[in-house]
């Protein structure tokens, strides 16, 4: 049977599980401490993800969420707890903003060879809840500790995952080589430039996307902040621009 998840080993304690098999090319995080491992994002929700992080760690999982948008939640219910910002929980408790139809419709947008076992008529968006927090809730995994920062635009309550002592960000949908999205109702243009700025000033020294290529280097959220600037100062950082193309990524407004 085929394999759904590549896993890709980033150091030692730390793994990328991807989806290379769909077109969002999804990447969700398992980092390891002393006493417990973090799981960033849950996928799509095809194929079940615990499994594959069980086979890598058989610490306590916590579940930390960038953002609760369909292909980051597929996997929530298979785990208790997950942890997300609070704006965004009522999404997770019943709430979420598009109804199935569209979310199917994204799902099967491209052919996909989807895992054995799959179907999509069974497909459901998670409703089990998760627990808000807020900017500057941190996590201990054990001599790692991540840091929630709150940074909207993509999605009100989107969240980038800091690992101070280390340096590296947990981007999700804020920082990828790809068409970075804020054209739908939920997103905010201005949030994003801000959110970007944000994370442009950290001391960062390794930048984690949320899709496609793993080969991006901090210097792409400078990039973003160009591109966003650019668009501001000339008006048109405003929704119904379209796709604007940039050397690495798009941005769809």
């Amino acid at each position: 049977m085929k394999t759904w998840f590549t896993v890709e080993p980033l150091e030692p304690d730390t793994w990328a599980i991807n989806e290379y098999g769909h077109w969002e090319e999804t990447h969700c995080y398992l980092l390891a401490g002393k006493d417990r491992a973090a799981l960033i994002d849950t996928g799509l929700g095809v194929s079940p993800i615990c499994p594959v992080v069980r086979s890598l760690t058989g610490l306590p999982v916590t579940v930390l969420l960038t953002h609760a948008h369909w292909d980051h939640i597929g996997g929530l219910g298979e785990w208790g707890e997950a942890f997300c910002h609070t704006s965004e929980v009522a999404w997770l408790s019943g709430h979420f903003p598009l109804p199935l139809a569209a979310v199917k419709a994204n799902l099967l947008r491209e052919p996909c060879d989807f895992p054995e076992g799959f179907d999509p008529e069974d497909y459901a968006i998670y409703a089990g809840g998760a627990t808000g927090v807020k900017d500057g809730w941190t996590v201990d995994l054990g001599g790692r500790r991540l840091t929630a920062l709150h940074t909207p635009g993509h999605s009100p309550g989107h969240l980038c995952w800091w690992e101070a002592g280390r340096g590296t960000l947990y981007a999700g949908d804020l920082l990828y080589k790809g068409k970075l999205d804020m054209f739908y109702p939920t997103t905010d243009p201005a949030a994003f430039l801000t959110s970007v700025r944000r994370a442009a000033a950290l001391p960062m020294k390794t930048l984690r996307p949320g899709h496609h290529s793993l080969d991006v280097t901090p210097a792409l959220a400078g990039q973003v902040l160009t591109a966003l600037e650019t668009l501001a100062r000339a008006g048109e950082l405003i929704q119904g621009q379209g796709i604007v193309p940039f050397d690495d990524f798009f941005i769809h407004l």
